[in-house]
């Protein structure tokens, strides 16, 4: 008991008797285990709860849950249901789980990391236990051996100075960071250090020097402060030196001068209305006036001037900075505040994270502030009112899931984030082959949801393909897209076989799925797009045989039509239209529509005819179409003979050509090259690799004004040396 009294004599009696159990449960637990320097294990987590008592002021619950960590991280040793309270239980749990973190590369997955340690802090006091904990292995850094050394050093540096940084335990922040220093750069740390013992002396008279003008002034003003003389640590010197890439000599802000003014004990003030003031417009202006003094008896630098009184900073900072130069022409910066406005820079809304600009995630600002409260108070802290209202237990909601590879990488995810999610976090072509996975060992489907700490692993198989279901129950946006992505390839994939299958049948019928028929098809079928049909044949959900039927009971409906109006009037005459196509034998009709059939394109000069259709007038095939055969033996009283008026307006006829030639650099320009020296335009130009063939297969279509024109591109192609085959379409 005299080493509970003597180091934990701040309690009450009820807290040390807590304490004392907890120390002499982990006295037994840990009996027989050494720290690196010899000495009994249990002189950590006495090092641990002596920061977390003397340094910090954290309640005799929180040291408890320090000797009950030490003696059940392990897991071999088990505290009694019932033997210490909920709170530090839970507080014990955190600290457990902490401690399984081994960071496989800190300096990439700091951030991380971080966060990892914060969703594991649900009580906000356990996160400040934590940094007691590292505190105290940096004391005693010297007993481990290098590679751990090393690693703890870097953990630090990474992980642990910054979040003391963002909590604002700046003291423990401080020492960290000076003990990293010291172990990472010691030639570094001995300059400096020794550069700051050198100057102490004049630190001093520098100090002195500095205020005795002001005194006189001051008191005469009425203005009650506290200067307080502010050197800046090895380790931040270190940092803006490095950032900067100055010498020591030219950090300005090695040494500050801090006042912080007593409003209390101050004398009134009158505004420029001549009225009293009082509160924040008293508070500013006692700030102005003791800056009005300090820079009518030092030059000072007005670019260096920062005025967070006036406008505060989003955080709350509040403070006046200028940079003066004093008699021996050396630099000071000096710093002007109220006890308030200290107040909340040191302890309140100014954490030192955000006063350096480090963005601030909201569930991370949350949890922050229950750490201030329960620093404050002394219990656990609420994220706010309506999160917690009615409930004892506070933990945050975690924003994400941290869980592992096999190998110990940390991955973020989203919460709720499943199995399948892990497997595209890792790999696209890992996720689209996922067919189940390993969560701590344990054979767990795709849809398996992880839990913050997961070990998983995944499970692939070379049959599986993404499936529309998956993207009811993943919820990261990456594994979102790249299923879409895959279900589109998939599809275009079985668009493309269908579309092949359908003009392969067609082709062997004799028979052609008109433009109009096809959208009739797809309204009826309820299709949205030609590929959703192309992509129904290639699944096998629709047998071609159906739109065989469904062709041929459209073609007997326009007999029929093309029958009856056959009865009432013959075709005979001529119509004109804007090609100057002349239909022969129809000299008394007017306005006949007609359109050139793309699958032939004639151009002028072609031996063609004319086909009825039922609604498109009459389209003009190529008597070499490869649909003119099965249209002239099939229906003969739907053709139509036309010629070619003998002075054609239009000199632009579309038509295409392949091309097969060997896969050399020089023949595609070579082709162009042809093609342009004649009176036709390229209008889309496509080259396919067979590779099977070590050819190019290529396909364009031209604008031409006639079909001599035509037969010469083609005689010359021909006539290229790597060109060995040329044909219309």
């Amino acid at each position: 008991m005299d080493y509970i009294e003597q180091t934990y004599g701040i309690y009450g009696d009820e807290g040390k008797a807590l304490i004392a159990k907890a120390r002499e449960f982990a006295c037994t637990a840990l009996e027989g285990q050494l720290r690196g320097n010899g000495k009994p294990f249990i002189e950590h987590p006495d090092g641990v709860g002596s920061i977390a008592a003397n340094e910090i002021g954290l309640p005799a619950e929180c040291i408890a849950a320090v000797y009950l960590h030490e003696s059940t991280r392990t897991g071999e040793v088990q505290v009694p249901q019932g033997m210490f309270g909920r709170d530090i239980m839970t507080m014990v749990d955190c600290l457990n789980k902490i401690s399984t973190i081994k960071p496989k590369d800190t300096r990439l997955e700091a951030e991380n990391y971080k966060k990892l340690i914060i969703s594991y802090s649900t009580d906000p006091r356990v996160m400040v236990l934590k940094l007691a904990d590292r505190l105290e292995v940096m004391r005693s850094i010297d007993i481990f051996p290098k590679a751990s050394r090393e690693r703890k050093a870097l953990e630090t540096l990474m992980l642990y100075i910054p979040l003391a940084h963002q909590l604002g335990l700046y003291n423990m922040k401080s020492e960290m960071e000076d003990i990293y220093f010291r172990f990472g750069e010691p030639e570094q740390h001995r300059a400096i250090t020794n550069r700051l013992k050198a100057g102490e002396m004049d630190r001093q008279k520098i100090t002195r020097d500095f205020i005795e003008p002001l005194k006189a002034k001051l008191l005469e003003a009425g203005i009650h402060y506290k200067v307080k003389a502010r050197t800046k640590t090895a380790f931040s010197i270190y940092k803006k030196m490095q950032k900067q890439k100055v010498g020591f000599d030219d950090v300005y802000d090695v040494f500050a001068m801090r006042f912080i003014i007593d409003t209390d004990n101050c004398a009134p003030l009158i505004g420029d209305d001549g009225q009293m003031l009082e509160g924040l417009d008293f508070e500013k202006a006692l700030c102005w006036k003791v800056f009005s003094y300090v820079t009518e008896e030092y030059e000072s630098d007005t670019k260096r001037l920062r005025d967070w009184i006036t406008n505060p900073k989003p955080n709350g900072y509040e403070s006046l900075h200028i940079t003066i130069k004093n008699e021996e022409g050396a630099y000071l910066e000096v710093q002007i505040r109220t006890k308030r406005m200290d107040d909340i820079a040191e302890n309140g809304l100014a954490s030192h994270w955000s006063y350096k600009g480090i963005k601030r995630e909201s569930t991370i600002g949350n949890w922050l502030d229950a750490v201030r409260y329960s620093l404050e108070h002394g219990q656990s802290g609420t994220l706010s009112p309506s999160d917690t209202e009615g409930d004892d237990d506070l933990p945050v909601p975690p924003a994400d899931v941290f869980v592992f590879t096999p190998t110990g990488e940390l991955r973020k995810l989203s919460a709720g984030a499943t199995v399948l999610d892990f497997a595209f976090d890792i790999h696209t072509g890992i996720g689209c082959k996922c067919t189940g996975g390993k969560v701590n060992g344990k054979a767990v489907p795709i849809r398996e949801k992880l839990k913050t700490g997961d070990y998983v692993e995944i499970i692939t198989g070379k049959n599986q393909k993404p499936s529309a279901d998956w993207l009811n129950f993943v919820v990261s946006s990456k594994a979102k897209n790249k299923i879409r992505q895959k279900l589109k390839e998939i599809e275009f994939a079985k668009a493309a076989e269908g579309k092949e299958m359908l003009e392969r049948r067609l082709k062997n019928w004799k028979m052609e799925f008109a433009d109009d028929v096809l959208a009739e098809y797809l309204k009826k079928m309820k299709f949205k797009t030609t590929n959703e049909l192309y992509a129904a044949i290639g699944n096998g959900e629709l047998d071609v045989a159906q739109i065989k039927e469904y062709i041929l009971a459209q073609q007997a409906k326009s007999e029929e039509v093309v029958e009856q109006e056959s009865a009432k009037s013959a075709w005979t005459g001529m119509g004109k239209g804007s090609d100057d196509i002349l239909v022969i034998d129809a000299k008394n009709v007017r306005n006949i529509e007609y359109k050139m059939s793309k699958c032939c394109n004639p151009v002028f000069g072609d031996d063609v005819f004319g086909f009825v259709t039922r609604t498109e007038g009459i389209k003009i095939h190529r008597m070499s179409c490869p649909n003119a055969s099965r249209l002239l033996e099939l229906y003969p009283y739907r053709i139509q003979k036309v010629r070619w008026s003998s002075n054609p307006s239009t000199s632009s006829f579309q038509t295409s050509l392949r091309v097969t030639a060997a896969q050399e650099p020089s023949v595609i320009n070579e082709i162009m090259t042809v093609t342009n020296s004649f009176r036709a335009s390229i209008r889309s130009f496509n080259v396919n690799d067979d590779d099977r063939h070590g050819t190019y297969d290529i396909t364009m279509k031209i604008s031409i004004p006639s079909n001599l024109e035509l037969d010469k591109i083609i005689s010359q192609l021909k006539l290229i040396r790597n060109v060995s085959k040329v044909s219309r379409q």
